[in-house]
């Protein structure tokens, strides 16, 4: 008599998920058990058990999806859950695929906030080894699946962790297959999957064509041409992005709604922002208090805040007291909508007053906390360029003297007004103008070429301007940067000259105001840069192609997709946000930010001249900067010109254990070129990344090859580096420096006092007519409402080297490679501790200094300014 083995599939979901979600297309074995018995060819009797994860209030129907009536009834029949058992084996007599085990699972109960089901299987002796489950949902609606467990094999119980979206046969017929835990390449795949392993990547492709719909789980490329809404309001239109040599962009997630009535290259905004399936939050976000915060700020406060201040959305501060109040007594608003039960949720930023309205009370930032009159600091200017939320712009001064390459006779003259002579005697004290190019002491933040060209248009815009800027610093013997000069350039429009003009540090009254209004044009530039290129262009939005050709191109089975995937979690729905409300038209960017409706275009010039993948990783990108020279001598194989630079200093300690671990990684999957070369998934996944995702930049001789372990390893670093260190670093400390927003103003709305010589009321209350050039009320609150949810980690974030991905587990040597990683991750927080009580490095501390700690990998909830996530999931 046949020995029985049952198979019993449980769906318990669990309090809440460890994650915010897990875009996990594919189950995982626990263990590398066969199921069969022992070398005999007797059956086994399997129990499976299945796990469904309820929402947040313990309602099954409302997260799973069922509801009262015939799911019910399916429920009691034992008909819900239809599962079968895959063998990786083909049949020796046919060489065809096994025939599948099937049976329903019945529900059996319900503990801790998840729903179990039950089935029992007898798996034939010569069954071959489990490689897959396929699952049937029978209700009428989609289940969240959690995990599946098989027990009462010979070797022990194999779980398949599922954490995905399961739709109902009646909407999508096709079975949803989760293989194991076991990393195959493709020529490795067991002959049984291999029909599976191919159908899985098709059906996340797509055919291209129609709408996708909320439940889709299909990943495929468009352009960036739902920013604008021309059928709303002419004022409204915006060029795509991407696709044409004139905005050449980066793509994203295919949404495929209907085409504009006004401009039918565009795609209306309406109905939803699709993301597939399991790229949603889900509904389990309501456990994730990031989720609900970024929904209270977009959907509830920032129309409250646009209420109270419709009359005159231009007004801004009338004394610097005022902005203090924000941080004291806080904003009076409107009831803040999403009443009820949800009030409890709406942002922590908002403190309700007695029975009447509500406020807005901003948290004290960093900065500001301990020190507030830092932002007026010229050394806290310099130092926030090595140490703030924007360490990516500065670089090395490598040509004299400074010379625009735009066209003389539409920009004017290209000679830069920083003469030899002026910053001469800003040095004087220190070594001579020549002395100091020689010895790399001079360095540049530059946005004048990339800016001029916007200047004309966006001065047509009221309540903004602009011009052409860039800042002069020079290295100190202490280490330090002391700032030289900066200069304002408006090229010629209407009938008048261009004006130009270099302002520098002064004790003169009238020259230290200037210097302060010079300051606030600057540091107005560099937060939009900061926002449209550091943050958005270079990890937002180049990351979204890795991850649609990552899962378009790599299986779930597929080393390498189990590398990156935890550096994909959120990025696609944060993104999709973005497009919503952020970069639209006349979103926060563009209400806020100086170069206004021009924003979105500014960044696509960026991409065009600035953006390669090649120089993305951080060793590259500092020694294009000339930041950095390659000296094998030195820590990390680079010395660093500005030897206290905790960006760099902090981040090259960073990237060497993520290029380690990726090594490690690589290298155990991969022996030899040869490999590299014959894997059709890898291949095409870099193929694709360069000609589809970024294809109006598929022709560039920059790209890398991909020929060996060695290019795989320094491509993946780059990838996961930009995802996770760049992103933190650049996203982080933005409410630390930002949030009070005289450091860091996103606009200025008036003119240099001095570009119109006949004005002179302004040196009268000259404090009151830089309150007037600062941001508005509403636009300072509303980025400062922004930046406190961008700036928050929530309580299930995933810290780099402290989450294992279970499949890293269950390989000894990758698990081995994991926990000298993690235990790198750990020496650096020491290391960071260290730096920061160094007093001579004077960067990173001093009396009321925020010391650098961005790149500290873990943190607790919050806003931080510290942990580095493995994704970008803010």
């Amino acid at each position: 008599m046949d020995k029985m083995v049952y198979l019993k599939f449980s769906f318990r979901p669990g309090p809440q998920l460890q994650k915010k979600y897990r875009n996990v297309r594919a189950g995982y074995v626990l263990n590398n058990a066969k199921a069969v018995a022992g070398g005999t060819r007797m059956s086994t009797s399997v129990k499976a058990t299945v796990t469904v994860k309820l929402s947040d209030g313990g309602c099954f129907f409302n997260l799973v999806g069922l509801s009262h009536g015939p799911d019910d009834i399916l429920d009691l029949l034992g008909k819900s859950l239809l599962l079968e058992i895959v063998s990786a084996e083909l049949d020796p007599k046919t060489g065809l695929e096994k025939k599948p085990i099937s049976g329903y699972a019945r529900r059996t109960g319900q503990k801790d906030g998840e729903v179990i089901y039950e089935s029992e299987f007898v798996i034939p002796g010569d069954f071959g080894e489990i490689g897959a489950v396929l699952v049937e949902n029978e209700h009428k609606n989609e289940m969240y699946l959690k995990h599946i467990v098989l027990n009462g094999l010979p070797n022990g119980p194999i779980e398949f962790n599922c954490d995905s979206w399961v739709e109902p046969k009646f909407d999508k017929p096709e079975k949803r297959v989760f293989f194991t835990f076991k990393s195959y390449l493709p020529s490795q795949t067991p002959r049984g999957l291999n029909s599976l392993r191919e159908k899985d990547l098709v059906s996340l492709r797509g055919n291209g064509k129609g709408e996708r719909k909320t439940s889709d789980r299909i990943y495929d490329y468009d352009v960036y041409n739902d920013l604008g809404d021309p059928d709303s309001k002419s004022e409204l239109a915006r060029p795509v992005l991407g696709g044409s040599k004139k905005y050449p962009y980066p793509r994203r997630c295919r949404t495929g709604r209907p085409r504009s009535k006004i401009d039918p290259l565009s795609e209306t905004r309406s109905g939803t922002f699709y993301v597939p399936r399991d790229e949603e939050f889900s509904e389990v976000k309501q456990n994730s208090f990031i989720t609900k915060t970024a929904e209270s700020v977009l959907d509830a406060l920032l129309p409250s805040l646009e209420a109270v201040l419709l009359d005159d959305p231009g007004l801004g501060f009338q004394h610097f007291s005022d902005i203090d109040q924000l941080y004291n007594q806080g904003m009076p608003i409107s009831k803040v909508k999403n009443q009820g039960p949800l009030q409890s949720l709406v942002l922590r930023l908002v403190k309700a007053v007695e029975d009447a309205d509500d406020v807005v009370k901003f948290e004290t930032p960093a900065m500001f906390d301990k020190d507030k009159f830092s932002w007026l600091r010229d050394e806290e200017f310099s130092r926030q360029t090595l140490a703030g939320v924007n360490p990516y712009s500065i670089k090395l001064v490598t040509e004299w003297p400074l010379k625009s390459t735009l066209d003389p006779d539409v920009y004017g003259p290209p000679e830069s007004a920083i003469t030899t002579e002026l910053v001469g005697r800003e040095i004087k004290d220190f070594m001579t103008v020549d002395k100091a190019l020689e010895q790399k002491k001079l360095f540049i933040i530059d946005y004048h070429d990339l800016l001029l060209p916007f200047v004309s248009k966006v001065r047509r815009i009221k309540g903004t301007t602009l011009y052409g800027s860039r800042a002069l610093f020079f290295l100190t013997p202490d280490g330090t940067l002391k700032p030289l000069a900066i200069e304002l350039t408006r090229p010629p429009m209407d009938g008048k000259p261009q004006w130009n003009k270099v302002f520098t540090p002064s004790s003169e009254a009238t020259g230290l105001w200037l210097w302060r209004f010079a300051k606030a044009h600057f540091l107005a530039h560099d937060s939009g840069y900061h926002e449209l290129v550091s943050h958005w262009l270079r990890t937002h939005c180049a990351t979204e192609p890795y991850i649609i050709a990552t899962n378009r191109q790599l299986s779930v089975m597929h080393p390498i997709y189990r590398l990156l995937h935890p550096h994909c979690r959120y990025t696609m729905k944060i993104n999709a946000l973005a497009r919503q409300v952020l970069i639209s038209a006349d979103g926060v960017i563009e209400s806020s930010f100086s170069p206004s409706k021009y924003s979105m275009e500014l960044s696509s010039v960026a991409y065009d001249q600035q953006w390669r993948f090649d120089r993305e990783a951080l060793p590259a990108d500092l020694i294009n900067r000339g930041i950095a020279i390659e000296d094998p001598t030195a820590p990390h194989g680079l010395k660093l010109l500005i030897a206290d630079y905790p960006f760099a200093n902090d981040g090259l300690v960073l990237w060497d254990a993520l290029k380690q671990w990726v090594a490690d990684y690589v290298n155990y999957y991969y022996k030899n070129a040869s490999m590299v070369q014959s894997d059709p998934e890898l291949q095409a996944w870099w193929t694709e990344i360069r000609t589809k995702g970024h294809e109006d930049k598929k022709d560039e001789p920059w790209w890398p090859v991909l020929k060996t372990p060695e290019d795989l390893i320094g491509i993946i670093t780059t990838i996961v580096w930009v995802a996770s260190a760049h992103h933190s670093a650049v996203n982080f400390g933005q409410y630390a420096f930002a949030g009070y927003f005289p450091n860091r103003p996103t606009i200025a709305r008036i003119n240099m006092p001095c570009e119109d010589p006949t004005k002179e009321e302004w040196k009268q209350y000259p404090d009151s007519e830089l309150l007037v050039c600062f941001p508005s009320q509403i636009q300072a609150t509303k980025v400062m409402a922004i930046l406190d949810v961008l700036s928050n980690h929530s309580p299930d974030e995933e810290y780099l080297g402290k989450h294992m991905e279970p499949t890293w587990g269950k390989e000894p040597a990758i698990k081995k490679a994991f926990e000298r990683f993690s235990e790198r991750l750990k020496e650096l927080e020491k290391i960071i501790n260290a730096r920061n009580k160094d007093n001579s490095l004077k960067n990173r501390g001093g009396a009321g200094v925020v010391p650098y700690d961005v790149l500290k990998p873990f943190s607790k909830q919050g806003v931080t300014g510290e942990g580095v996530p493995y994704s970008i999931s803010i």
